[in-house]
């Protein structure tokens, strides 16, 4: 569902050129979890920035649904880290949430029930002639993920965006992203600098290299489907996980040209 392809990207041009990325190549199956993790400065964002076509490659290319990406592709919805910047504080809730729909060319009726349906999932159904000031922050996040479901993507991209909340809701929040996966079956590529956070969601963890970036390793997470946050966290697998996760961040701070070889 999701392909990037030996993806380059360099900033500026001489003696001023800096490297971002240099050879990232993955794929996500359709239906599949997958986090991606790096090192602070290893380029996760300008990466995503490419996969969602707002940002273009130097070299290398992204494939969605079979479509090579040139800009935003169809069928692909991002959430950002800063729910805040991305929620217009002057529109209610549910206005937040059908205003991509109406690129759709759908029908009032059509959009109005896609945004009831994308408000009860995420637990804000009462909210909705709320204005995203008056809500906390984790609520505002859900409003946020509630716009992406209901334009009903392929592919979910997710920019570290619990970053910014408490940590008791971020443990909601991870198990609203994880159910929302599990109903809708969207693929979902998930940023996070939390390896806890990675192993927790994913089914997959994709870890970069420091910059300029490559893939370093992919850790499959052998994790039952059902996961919750006191049983999951406590199997003694999730903390063999976790240990050659973080063993592995810490092997990619000190990445080299040589360390590829």
């Amino acid at each position: 569902m999701l392909e990037v392809n030996h993806l380059q990207k360099v900033y500026g041009t001489g003696d001023t050129a800096f490297e971002a990325l240099r050879d990232v190549d993955f794929s996500v199956a359709k239906g599949e979890f997958v986090c991606l993790v790096g090192p602070s400065g290893s380029g996760k964002t300008t990466l995503l920035k490419n996969m969602a076509g707002l940002m273009a490659p130097t070299t290398g290319s992204v494939v969605v649904d079979g479509r090579k990406v040139t800009g935003p592709p169809k069928g692909l919805a991002l959430v950002f880290q800063e729910y805040g910047r991305s929620l217009f504080p002057w529109l209610r809730v549910d206005e937040n949430v059908e205003l991509p729909l109406k690129e759709l060319r759908l029908s009032r009726t059509e959009r109005r029930a896609r945004v009831t349906e994308a408000l009860e999932h995420v637990g804000l159904g009462a909210n909705a002639h709320s204005y995203p000031w008056q809500m906390s922050g984790g609520m505002q996040q859900r409003a946020a993920i509630a716009r992406a479901i209901a334009y009903r993507p392929k592919v979910l991209l997710m920019d570290e965006p619990f970053a910014a909340v408490d940590a008791q809701t971020r443990a909601d929040l991870e198990d609203l992203v994880r159910r929302i996966w599990d109903e809708l079956g969207i693929t979902t590529l998930f940023v996070t600098h939390d390896i806890d956070e990675a192993v927790y969601l994913a089914e997959r963890v994709v870890v970069l290299s420091s910059s300029p970036t490559f893939v370093q390793r992919e850790l499959i997470v052998d994790l039952p489907r059902d996961r919750d946050q006191l049983t999951t966290r406590s199997d003694p697998r999730f903390a063999a996980l976790r240990h050659d996760l973080y063993a592995e961040i810490q092997k990619a701070k000190v990445n080299t040209a040589d360390a590829r070889v």
